[in-house]
């Protein structure tokens, strides 16, 4: 009896140890940006989400989704307070790192602001090299638009060259893209002006403690907005013919 109880532990133990093994050499995707896509604290009824946020709802489980936007950051102030030591000191062999700036870098400001063609451009390069010297794959995702409406129901840009220098960075490098930018524009545009209300923080008062008086916001995602955002990098991933793409729910 004692025999088949010693027999029966061990091999409980290889179990846990096996299964140990598995989940630390799973792959992992990281993903680094700004609070579009960074991790809302959801209590009190908030309605804020990133679009990373939702994304687990298109994997089957197979690989670790580690969220690491961090509101308000731009890709100069991201590294500068020490964010992106802590995503690049965990990335091994074989993850993924989604890289998505630009909302942030055109803030005024001294701690966040880049210029397009110069610092945001070389920011951007920078991140990428890192990656691929631990054997990584960077992924560059463009921003996603702000609902911006003219007169006319015609969608305005306000991202300018941040967008462009992420499509001519990625080419120049030869590594894969996926334009949100131009994904959400024709999502939103298609939409119009008063639909795509629903993709973005529209709070009305007393909703939520933390928004007493309300929100109208036109950058920020609701959950439907999240879902729907991160359902367009999905496809993105299908398009580009990534190999997370075998992690994707069908």
């Amino acid at each position: 009896m004692k025999k088949m109880s010693k027999i029966f532990s061990a091999t409980l133990c290889l179990l846990v140890c096996c299964s140990f093994i598995f989940q630390k050499d799973k792959i992992t995707l990281y993903t680094i940006g700004d609070s579009t896509m960074s991790k809302a604290n959801t209590t009190d009824n908030y309605p804020g989400r990133g679009w990373v946020q939702m994304i687990d709802t298109f994997f089957n489980g197979e690989i670790n989704i580690v969220n690491q936007g961090a509101s308000g950051r731009s890709s100069k102030s991201y590294r500068d307070e020490g964010h992106w030591h802590k995503v690049i000191s965990r990335v091994k062999e074989g993850d993924y790192v989604f890289i998505q700036f630009g909302h942030n870098d055109a803030k005024p400001d001294s701690l966040r602001h880049t210029s397009p063609q110069t610092t945001f451009k070389e920011n951007l390069r920078n991140y990428v090299r890192e990656v691929q010297a631990k054997k990584a794959n960077p992924i560059l995702f463009t921003s996603i638009v702000r609902r911006n409406f003219d007169e006319k129901g015609k969608l305005i840009d306000t991202h300018g060259e941040y967008v462009t220098v992420v499509r001519d960075l990625a080419k120049e490098m030869g590594v894969s893209l996926i334009d949100l930018n131009k994904k959400t524009a024709e999502l939103v545009e298609a939409m119009g002006p008063e639909e795509s209300k629903k993709l973005y923080m529209y709070v009305d008062a007393g909703v939520t403690p933390k928004l007493p008086k309300g929100k109208k916001d036109d950058t920020h995602l609701c959950e439907a907005g999240a879902l729907k955002v991160a359902e367009l990098a999905v496809k993105g991933l299908r398009e580009i013919n990534s190999p997370l793409a075998k992690y994707l729910v069908l």
